[in-house]
């Protein structure tokens, strides 16, 4: 598959390779020739397409050792990968569509300042430079309707077509890529894919390789440093830690993270037996958006104390406030 795929011969410097019984095996270092094959299950009309297909997908690539960097560059990763299979009369729309899908959701994230840029053909590529000028043509036509505003990267494409990269920068000002969309109208013919066209003949797809987030370790590298770590509500892996001051608030303390954890609040409960400022400290080191306090004088009320990360005391609320705060 690999050498019919193209990466055999552009690619293998970069691909994790064995032997074993006398055959060689390469773990795969991108996910979509496997797409293909999914693809090819069936005969596909004109009428079906697109075609879209998405999988967190897992891959591994023998980077340089000089070149890893914590989680932002690494050889053991995964990315949210799709891949679009359509018409060249489609590139533009499909294109057009997974650009405001990107743009929206890196604005949930806090993200508004995206670094773009397309790559064009590089020294060593596949396809005729007929169908490099008129995929670098679409990809820059989609680009200019949205008026974003790009930068050239020339010879900077994939082996099998142009891309539009997506970039964020971190807390120290360094550009890494991210999201990522690619023209490819090579692999799906030397894999043979094809689908039947108007007039009845078979004709391969384009494919459209793209992925929001990207390396998922990489954007939880560059989110980690964007927040330091003051990860929002929706998004924090604990939202809340519910602690008592003494074993008396035990079971009102366990009521409590039930209630919240029955509301889809992703909480956890703290009842050691440890001085409630050490467990407020620790909790708040760890991120924890909110800590919710229980002495006597809450347990005997059916009320809670909160307290933010940022040591903000909200006084004492019911479970009821504290959830509808929670969701909005």
């Amino acid at each position: 598959m690999w050498e019919k795929s193209g990466h055999w011969e552009k690619f293998k410097e970069a691909m994790f390779v064995t032997e074993s019984e006398n055959r060689t095996y390469a773990i795969r270092p991108m996910s979509c020739p496997g797409s293909v094959q999914i693809f090819k299950q069936g005969v596909k009309s004109y009428r079906d397409l697109p075609i879209r297909l998405a999988e967190f997908g897992h891959c591994y690539r023998n980077e340089v050792s000089g070149t890893l960097s914590g989680i932002m560059r690494v050889r053991s990763f995964t990315q949210d990968d799709g891949h679009i299979f359509c018409t060249e009369d489609q590139i533009g729309d499909e294109s057009l569509a997974f650009i405001d899908q990107l743009v929206s959701v890196y604005a949930d994230f806090g993200f508004k300042d995206i670094i773009v840029r397309l790559a064009t053909r590089p020294e060593k590529r596949m396809g005729s430079d007929a169908s490099w000028d008129r995929t670098e043509k679409a990809l820059a036509d989609v680009l200019d309707s949205r008026n974003m505003t790009w930068a050239l990267a020339a010879g900077e494409g994939a082996f099998y077509g142009p891309k539009v990269e997506f970039s964020l920068r971190d807390s120290l000002g360094r550009v890494w890529q991210c999201g990522t969309l690619q023209v490819d109208v090579s692999m799906p013919e030397r894999l043979g894919a094809h689908y039947i066209n108007e007039t009845g003949e078979k004709k391969p797809p384009v494919m459209l390789h793209r992925a929001i987030l990207g390396s998922i370790e990489r954007f939880i590298g560059i989110l980690l440093e964007e927040t330091g770590g003051d990860l929002p509500l929706w998004l924090a892996p604990v939202q809340a830690v519910v602690m008592n001051i003494t074993d008396a608030q035990a079971e009102y303390a366990e009521a409590v993270v039930q209630k919240l954890r029955d509301k889809g609040i992703r909480a956890n409960i703290d009842l050691r037996n440890e001085k409630i400022g050490f467990k407020i400290r620790e909790h708040s080191i760890a991120r924890v958006p909110f800590m919710l306090v229980i002495g006597n004088r809450e347990a005997e009320s059916g009320m809670v104390t909160v307290r933010t990360r940022e040591a903000q005391d909200l006084g004492q609320m019911s479970i009821e406030e504290v959830l509808a705060k929670f969701i909005k």
